[in-house]
């Protein structure tokens, strides 16, 4: 496995979750679970709903950790989890982008509640679409800590 310049200073339980939560087959699962549940909310689909939460709360732990840091989106969630374990400010850059698609993916809810078939989808679109970008953003973080850490 490549040098990592992951947080070491948390629990034994936080470094598992993490690890395996950083496999890419299980974030590349999970990308599809926020269009899903908002389908299932649009039909009416409880059931639906209530296997695609389960499926988000189980599946950080149906994937082992990734073997390295080559895959992209391995390095989007050891650069979220750096990102996690600072202080950031309400207003600053990337934190921006979680509002934004918090908001996106609120309108999303709501439009699908109200059964607004162009708004749902829009919102969702948007919501998917901030939520890549952040997860490209966390990518660079996470490849610029562990270049600088390499070098030093």
């Amino acid at each position: 496995m490549a040098h990592s310049p992951l947080p070491t200073d948390d629990s034994a339980l936080d470094r598992y979750f993490w690890a395996r939560h950083a496999n890419p087959k299980s974030g590349w699962s999970r990308v599809p679970t926020l269009p899903l549940l908002i389908t299932c909310l649009y039909r009416r689909d409880w059931r639906g709903l209530a296997l695609t939460l389960a499926f988000v709360a189980v599946n950080p732990f149906l994937f082992a950790p990734p073997e390295d840091d080559s895959a992209w989106m391995t390095k989007g969630v050891y650069g979220e989890r750096l990102w996690t374990k600072r202080h950031h400010d309400a207003t600053s850059y990337p934190t921006v982008l979680n509002y934004l698609t918090g908001v996106a993916a609120l309108y999303a809810l709501y439009a699908a509640v109200r059964r607004r078939p162009a708004e749902t989808a829009l919102a969702t679109a948007l919501a998917m679409a901030l939520k890549l970008w952040f997860v490209a953003e966390m990518v660079h973080l996470y490849e610029a800590e562990r270049d600088a850490s390499a070098g030093g």
